[in-house]
């Protein structure tokens, strides 16, 4: 196992309308900058060529991931950057022709000027990219390959040739607070599988989310790591309040019209909010909002990918309304926070979160677990209980296919979020009428999610090469 992961990895604030397509990319471009302005070459750029591979050339378009590039090269960090800010730079780089690398050294580039190669696909990911620093007579004044590997994390190819089709290196993982700073003290309990995570909690006799909590007790205070938590909360359900604002249609040349403020101000009207018969159309309401507000290049948390961003907060929602406890609402949210991120710990070891190399099974599949594990942890679920819950809700999400209309994360996304938040709630009530005993374990079944995802076609991998992306006309 490499560098232990952090609930601050697996969540983070970002913005839409991709963690892999627009978070990974800026965040890579951004480190590209940095690199050439720590090298101290920064002024002898006098342009940056651009290469995008695999799914990020395929869905790049509609992912926002041209432009991200462009807000990287700026400095720009999606943990950091408000939509009304991407909104003014995009539009001076629009109508200037210009990036300002490290937002000091204007280079002439554009979105028209970015490489791209849908069929080429570099060894170690399909989301691919290569930059390129040339100076004033055309040579390279340095070159760095990127892979985009899923939630935001990003990864160097520190052994690709300068066809960037070598090895496909080992180069640091970087995500999440700090941009995935190498984190050196050892957490008190390690774990990459359930039986090891089922070992920690029989031993101390502790809860799943106990354990996380001791870990990140390893890099921040319990004050700090509850103030951090929270903030994540507060960011999810501000996406759901600014989202509930908006009326009309998301961007793109889908014209899907948006659904959230309808159906919020049906239930406010008709007085709704109390009554445990509408739980599910406020599950539903909530994860809609949050999905729409991704795909508008708004404010979400990743959680832990963009395009299944809506799926914890719609089951924390209910987490925080109908059960009798819900009044402890900060007390429930760290729980449910801490317990999702220990499951979403076990994804990213033993698989992966990106739609562009498992299919939608390792987004919107993994953030249904880690919501259900999270649920049933806060009402009161044994660790046994708790893994149940996250494999039960996994287990029916095997061989999900990503295969978004247009290349925008719109359709099938949003809905599928909102349908994966009830299955998730389903699968934690599942799971606390047992014992905790069952016949699949949660590590059978992320490495049967893995497996699935090297056998299935790439064109169900975030390509829109294939199945509805292919089979229902835009229009």
């Amino acid at each position: 196992m490499g560098r232990a992961l952090s609930v601050f990895d697996l969540l983070k604030v970002s913005i839409g309308p991709s963690s892999s397509h627009t978070a990974g990319p800026m965040r890579a471009a951004a480190e590209f900058s940095a690199d050439l302005d720590a090298a101290g070459v920064l002024e002898d750029v006098a342009t940056i060529e651009v290469s995008l591979y695999g799914s990020l050339a395929a869905t790049g378009p509609g992912h926002g991931t041209l432009d991200a590039v462009l807000l990287g090269f700026e400095g720009c960090r999606p943990d950091q950057l408000l939509p009304s800010e991407a909104e003014a730079r995009q539009a001076r780089i629009s109508d200037e022709g210009t990036v300002l690398v490290a937002d000091r050294h204007s280079v002439p580039l554009s979105t028209a000027a970015i490489s791209l190669h849908p069929l080429t696909r570099l060894q170690r990911h399909s989301n691919g990219m290569r930059f390129t620093a040339l100076d004033a007579t055309g040579e390279p004044v340095q070159q760095e390959t990127f892979f985009s590997i899923g939630g935001g994390f990003i990864a160097r190819d520190v052994d690709g040739g300068p066809d960037g089709e070598g090895a496909g290196g080992d180069g640091a993982i970087q995500g999440g607070e700090g941009d995935g700073e190498a984190r050196e003290p050892a957490i008190p309990m390690p774990f990459s599988t359930a039986v090891e995570l089922l070992e920690h909690c029989r031993r101390r006799e502790i809860g799943v989310s106990e354990v996380m909590l001791r870990n990140e007790l390893t890099w921040r205070t319990e004050a700090e790591i509850r103030q951090g938590l929270l903030h994540l909360r507060d960011v999810m359900f501000e996406s759901v309040a600014a989202s509930v604002a908006r009326e009309g249609y998301l961007p793109g040349r889908l014209s899907v019209r948006r659904r959230a403020k309808i159906w919020y101000d049906r239930l406010q009207s008709e007085a709704l909010g109390d009554d445990p018969t509408y739980w599910q159309e406020w599950v539903n309401m909530v994860a809609l909002a949050v999905n729409e507000e991704n795909a508008s290049g708004g404010r979400v948390v990743t959680a832990p990918t963009n395009g299944a961003a809506g799926i914890i907060p719609a089951v924390l929602h209910y987490a925080l309304h109908y059960p009798p406890a819900a009044e402890r609402r900060d007390e429930i949210a760290v729980d449910f926070l801490l317990a999702a991120g220990a499951i979403g710990v076990l994804f990213k070891e033993q698989a992966s979160l990106s739609g562009a190399e498992v299919g939608c099974q390792g987004e919107v599949g993994s953030a249904a677990s880690m919501a259900a594990g999270g649920l049933a942890s806060v009402l009161g679920g044994t660790p046994e209980q708790v893994e149940n819950a996250a494999e039960i809700a996994m287990e029916h999400n095997l061989g999900l296919t990503c295969d978004p209309i247009g290349g925008l994360v719109q359709v099938p996304c949003i809905e599928r979020n909102a349908l994966a938040a009830t299955q998730a709630i389903n699968a934690a009530r599942m799971a606390l009428w047992g014992d905790g005993q069952h016949h699949v374990s949660l590590d059978e079944v992320i490495v049967t999610m893995r497996e699935t995802g090297r056998d299935m076609s790439e064109k169900y991998k975030e390509t829109s090469q294939g199945g509805l992306a292919v089979n229902v006309i835009e229009c």
